[in-house]
């Protein structure tokens, strides 16, 4: 094989040589129809949550599949499924590209998939072309990424012991998931990764939102994945008799829950920037048609790319709530459950490589923050970390509807390529 990459002329991380290198589009829709029979629908959709029978049958194929393509692959303890590629220069880190290939329950066929077949046609195009990298590639199948990110937290060393005891959407515990996929979890220790141990990882999936297709834009560049943080809220007022309590001496608890609804989207519409605020969990008791409820149970969730906005959102929320305590005679309780993921900002070299790469091809480009959780986001702390997305069509996702064409799958797959060679040709460790 010819050493390509040092013979590339690095323009703003761009590897000039490689735009004449595309994905071959009709292998990759093969390979996704030939991956999607592993728990595929009726309906087109994918039924492969992690640690089920259809998982395991998925990850056997990919196996073959990466061995056939000269790859070297290993299950490491916490079942991530590891293909290496060698590089020329020993001592230098590996450039790792990841993603997985568990379903949601009765999901769509795009998630996850586009960007483990995506890293996989990379490594075909790297073949067919000759090519060879100065530092390892590897690429990365993580293990159940819809349940919780599991295998990332494992590799990057995040997992909590009292994880391995909570029961995945397959019925098994993680602890008994792992094991089943071919892991150890007695010897988890052996697949975490120190930080800073990557020369860079980065990751490629679909938008899962409506930006891209909307806009008509071939790549976004994710500038970060959001954080989350939760609530539970508690609404007082007094339960009643529907039929002799008169309208306005009412305490109705779901009256004002109906009132806090509104006010939530009210105040993540008006305030500038592209945080977003959910309440999806309302629960009136006593529950009875004919009593006024006396109390509701509900919920918040707010993301942002920045902690501080997150909070600041919480704040408006909390200041217009007194307005509604008092026109329903209601009193509001918020605790604060949990930060569900903390913000997980992208490299700025990462994002410039890609960006630089994507418009060399003459792709139109968005930066733009990840609302969903990725793995990307448990590797921020072993390496410069980046994102690629794709379009998905009308922004559907978790659902059978789930869409991308193929030609933009391959567009995405040309940006990794050129991101992976562009990361090797200027990373020297």
């Amino acid at each position: 094989m010819r050493l390509i990459s040092v013979m590339f002329v690095v323009l703003l991380g761009f590897p000039a040589m490689a735009a004449e290198i595309e994905a071959d589009v009709a292998r990759l829709q093969a390979k996704l129809d030939t991956l999607s029979a592993y728990g595929g629908t009726d309906d087109g959709g994918l039924n492969r949550p992690a640690y089920s029978d259809a998982d395991k049958a998925a990850r056997a194929y990919m196996i073959a599949e990466m061995e056939a393509l000269g790859l070297d692959v290993t299950i490491d303890a916490g079942a991530n499924i590891i293909g290496r590629r060698a590089g020329t220069e020993a001592g230098l880190k590996p450039i790792m590209v990841g993603s997985h290939i568990d379903s949601v329950p009765f999901g769509g066929r795009y998630d996850g998939n586009t960007g483990v077949l995506a890293q996989m046609e990379m490594i075909a195009l790297m073949n067919d072309h000759d090519i060879t990298t100065r530092h390892p590639v590897e690429v990365v199948i993580f293990q159940n990424e819809e349940g919780g990110l599991y295998g990332s937290l494992v590799m990057s060393g995040h997992l909590k012991p009292e994880a391995l005891s909570q029961v995945a959407s397959s019925g098994k515990t993680i602890g008994e998931g792992i094991t089943f996929l071919g892991g150890d979890v007695t010897a988890l220790e052996t697949a975490k990764r120190a930080p800073g141990s990557l020369a860079a990882f980065i990751e490629l999936h679909i938008e899962q939102g409506a930006f891209l297709d909307e806009q008509d834009i071939d790549i976004g560049v994710v500038q970060g994945i959001v954080g989350i943080k939760w609530w539970d809220v508690t609404i007082t007022g007094v339960a009643n008799h529907g039929g002799t309590t008169p309208m306005r001496r009412r305490q109705d608890a779901l009256l004002a829950a109906s009132h806090y609804v509104d006010l939530v989207n009210r105040t993540a519409l008006r305030m500038a920037g592209r945080q977003v605020a959910t309440v999806g969990r309302l629960q009136a008791h006593p529950g009875a048609p004919n009593v006024i409820p006396g109390r509701v149970d509900a919920s918040l969730e707010i993301r942002d790319l920045e902690t501080a906005k997150i909070d600041a959102v919480f704040a408006a929320i909390q200041a217009g709530i007194p307005a509604i305590e008092a026109a329903t005679g209601t009193s509001f309780d918020f605790r604060y459950v949990s930060a569900a993921n903390e913000p997980a900002l992208t490299d700025p070299r990462m994002r410039d490589i890609i960006r630089a790469s994507a418009k060399a091809r003459g792709y139109s480009t968005l930066d733009m923050p990840s609302g969903a959780g990725h793995d990307a986001q448990d590797m921020v702390d072993l390496g410069p970390t980046g994102m690629i997305f794709v379009p998905s069509k009308d922004g559907i996702s978790h659902a059978p509807e789930e869409f991308t064409k193929t030609e933009d799958i391959a567009k995405g797959v040309n940006v990794l390529l050129d991101t992976v060679l562009a990361i090797d040709g200027q990373m020297d460790q």
